[in-house]
């Protein structure tokens, strides 16, 4: 399965990235390499292979809580750019 130059400029567009042709190009190429790899990983047989929920013994290890003063509002809104009713204030990046 094959990248097409469409494709790749689908995926950089949804990236909101943007390339010359050149970089393009060179994108298709590399992109199709990573799914060439992982298709031959999928040739590995795992049927034997139990699935891993976690890498080692231990779960959940939480440490005991432990109240600790927190910062002043004035001086970590002292360094921010913008801000507005005791809150630093960004820009937004969520549907645009």
């Amino acid at each position: 399965m094959a990248l097409t130059r469409e494709e790749v400029l689908k995926i950089a567009k949804l990236s909101k990235l943007s390339f010359e042709d050149k970089e393009i190009e060179k994108f298709q190429v590399e992109l199709n390499d990573i799914l060439k790899y992982i298709d031959m990983l999928n040739e590995v047989d795992t049927s034997k292979v139990e699935p891993l929920v976690y890498i080692n013994e231990s779960v959940n290890n939480f440490r005991e809580k432990e109240e600790k003063p927190s910062l002043e509002i004035e001086k970590v809104l002292f360094n921010a750019p913008e801000s507005a009713e005791n809150a630093i204030v960004v820009p937004k990046v969520i549907g645009e």
